[in-house]
């Protein structure tokens, strides 16, 4: 099973059987103890869903706070705009931030009409990206900027001097992680990001300036990750001479640190793409075997790329890591009939079993804890799931009777426990509607009252103001090319949402 990113992975499923008590070391609670959560339905902006994105951090590492976007009641003028999957919803969204039961709409750039958080932090800054209300002369489709919402006021970050860019995190310190498009023709614009017509880079932003981050030698450059030390995690390319394997030249992995872009290699083929970033700069990820006919989960730790191998199948990714270097994601098994969760951890891949169909594993934070989602019995239903010391539970069984909310996916699970995904309320029609939902840890039902339903504020941001962004003439349009084999396509998980 090939070339699959995790915005196609993730609804493949968790696990239910099988778990190992290497998962965690101490089995010393009762067997019949059950964690409880408090449901919060986040709601709406007034249109029938809201999401989080799959690949970067929309829940805040240590608190309970989220960020993406939501649909309004306004239906969208731009669709369907195939091009550009940020502006490809029949509703207008706006990007929101949810904190203590409130859901406020962060609004748009002046003349702008959608917008999308993509991160946030704990002193309330939202980075992430809007319309501009211009239209890219080179593609035909609306223009997006990298913005943050600070202090009631939404600040263009500018480009790298092309016509698009966009924001993928922040971290506590205030400085941005994202992609911004420059104004040199490239004949694989589209690829990496598939809207624009130049050059993509990534970029950090940090009080005020926007920085290119360069590349590993090729021509572009993509970020996905920022943690608190500044460092971004993301995919280059290493040259612009394509491969017959792929048809697109050799893309590795990176961690720009310390002001340099650092190549993390691959394990032996032409792609690799990192899925997961933690504090101590150890990137977890998935690389193309030689060949490119199959990937493998990888850990980079100070210099190293380790291949973890995988359940006995041909094929695995790695999608989440905490700060001590335990792994969670999927692999194939044995004659690659279905892929599960597994745990890494000292060198040893621990199979997580599944719910009778495929299972994988999202997120796992430092309390052992790991969250995902798996296909039940008869390969059609899918639930959130939660993993903790030793067992798996269904998170709808761990809510109280009686919420009519079905959770369908977990994305994220932050450090106080707190879970973040998708689901479903009961008059929500499956094909058309999702909502994202919080579970916060509770002790026993009395105490585990839900919120079906967010206050709503809208925030009314002051005039923009802009970053400096250089002025560069801008290249002719070049047609897309092929859509990436591996995690790369990850980044536009939140478009896959409504299939939830």
């Amino acid at each position: 099973m090939p070339h699959i990113s995790r915005a196609i992975a993730i609804t493949l499923g968790f696990a239910l059987t099988s778990v190992s008590p290497l998962w965690i070391a101490a089995q010393n609670h009762d067997p019949h103890y059950q964690p409880r959560y408090r449901l919060v339905d986040i709601g709406t902006l007034g249109g029938p869903g809201s999401f989080i994105s799959g690949f970067n951090d929309n829940l805040n590492k240590f608190r309970p706070l989220l960020t993406n976007c939501a649909d309004t009641a306004r239906l969208d003028p731009d669709f369907p705009d195939n091009d550009n999957p940020f502006l490809n919803f029949p509703y207008i969204q706006h990007g929101f931030r949810w904190s203590s039961g409130h859901l406020t709409d962060l609004g748009a750039l002046r003349g702008g009409t959608s917008s999308c958080g993509q991160g946030t932090n704990l002193r309330g800054d939202v980075a992430g990206f809007s319309s501009n209300g211009s239209i890219d002369p080179l593609t035909g489709i609306p223009e997006i900027d990298a913005v943050l919402w600070r202090n009631r006021e939404i600040i263009n970050l500018g480009t790298l001097g092309g016509n698009n860019s966009y924001a993928v995190g922040i971290n506590e310190r205030g400085q941005i992680a994202g992609n911004a498009f420059n104004s040199i023709p490239d004949p694989f614009a589209g690829i990496l990001v598939p809207f624009g017509a130049t050059q993509v880079h990534a970029f950090l932003w940090d009080d005020g300036a926007i920085q290119d981050l360069g590349t590993l030698g090729g021509p572009e450059s993509i970020a996905f990750y920022l943690n608190e030390r500044g460092e971004v995690a993301g995919g280059s390319y290493t040259n612009s001479t394509p491969n017959a394997t792929t048809g697109i030249p050799t893309l590795k992995p990176f961690l720009w640190s310390h002001g340099r872009m650092l190549d993390l290699g691959t394990l032996g083929g032409t792609i690799g793409s990192p899925n997961a970033l933690n504090s101590w700069g150890q990137v977890a990820g998935s690389s193309n075997l030689a060949g490119d006919q199959t990937a493998h989960p990888f850990l980079w730790d100070r210099g190293k790329l380790k291949d973890l191998g995988t359940l006995g199948g041909s094929y695995g990714e790695a999608d989440g890591i905490n700060d001590d270097g335990v792994v969670v994601g999927f692999a194939n098994v044995a004659g690659d009939s279905h892929v599960d969760a597994f745990l890494w951890e000292n060198g040893k891949m621990t199979d997580l079993g599944n719910p009778g169909c495929d299972s994988s594993a999202a997120a796992i934070n430092s309390r052992r804890q790991a969250v995902g989602t798996g296909l039940l019995t008869g390969c059609s239903t899918r639930h959130a799931l939660l993993y903790q010391e030793g067992r798996l539970y269904d998170l709808n069984d761990l809510i109280p009777p009686g919420s009519n909310f079905e959770l369908v996916v977990a994305w994220y699970i932050n450090e106080e426990g707190v879970i973040a995904g998708h689901g479903r309320p009961a008059d929500c029609e499956p094909d058309l509607c999702v909502h994202a939902f919080l579970l916060f840890p509770c002790d026993g039902w009395s105490k585990c009252e839900n919120e079906l339903q967010s206050t709503t504020e809208t925030l009314s941001p002051q005039p923009a103001r802009a970053s400096v962004s250089p002025s560069f003439a801008k290249g002719p349009q070049v047609s897309l090319a092929a859509a990436w084999p591996t995690g790369i396509a990850r980044q536009f998980a939140f478009k896959a949402h409504k299939d939830y």
